[in-house]
C-alpha cells in the first residue's frame, strides 16, 4: 500500500484591498446578487459573478424550493446562464460570497460539490484554468484553478 497526500494551494487574503480590481469587481457583483437570493428555508443568502473571456460578468444567487433539492446554488445557477447565454464564452473567473441576515459572512464562502464538479466542466470545456473568489468579511481565498479545489475529480477520461 502507498499513501498519496494532496495539497490545495489556495491564496489567503485579509482585505478586498490585497486582491486584484477585476476580482474587486467580481466579489461585489457576488455580494450584490447574494442580496437578491431566494432563501427563506435556509436564510444562507449566496451570490456567484462570472468573468468570461469575452469581458461579461454573469451573476446570480440561489434560488430554494420548499421541494428540496429542486432548487439551485448561485455557482450553477451562474454558469448555467452564463453557458446559455454566452455559449462560445470560457470562463475567466467566479467570485462567491454569502451572506446571513443581511451581513457578509466573516470566512469565505465555498462551493458544494455538486458546484465544483459543474465548474470544473466548465473549466476542461473553456481549455483555461478559472480563478476561484471565496469571499469571506474576514477572510478572501483564492484558488488559480478550480481543478485544485476538486481533487480527485469525476471527469469524461
Amino acid at each position: 500500500m502507498k499513501i498519496r497526500n494532496i495539497s490545495i494551494p489556495v491564496e489567503v487574503y485579509d482585505s478586498l484591498n490585497e486582491l486584484r480590481d477585476e476580482d474587486v469587481v467580481l466579489v461585489r457583483r457576488a455580494l450584490q446578487a447574494s442580496a437578491e437570493a431566494y432563501a427563506p428555508y435556509s436564510r444562507f443568502q449566496v451570490g456567484a459573478a462570472v468573468l468570461l473571456d469575452n469581458g461579461e460578468v454573469v451573476s446570480a444567487s440561489n434560488q430554494e424550493n420548499a421541494a428540496y433539492p429542486s432548487g439551485l446554488c448561485a455557482e450553477r445557477t451562474a454558469l448555467f446562464y452564463a453557458g446559455a447565454r454566452y455559449p462560445h464564452a470560457a470562463v475567466k473567473a467566479i467570485a462567491i460570497a454569502a451572506q446571513r441576515n443581511g451581513q457578509p459572512c466573516p470566512h469565505a464562502a465555498y462551493p458544494c460539490g455538486a458546484c465544483r464538479q459543474v465548474m470544473l466542466e466548465c473549466e476542461r470545456r473553456g481549455k483555461q484554468p478559472v480563478r476561484v473568489i471565496m469571499y469571506g468579511e474576514k477572510c478572501t481565498e483564492v484558488a488559480q484553478r478550480i481543478a485544485d479545489i476538486l481533487p480527485l475529480s469525476f471527469t469524461l477520461e
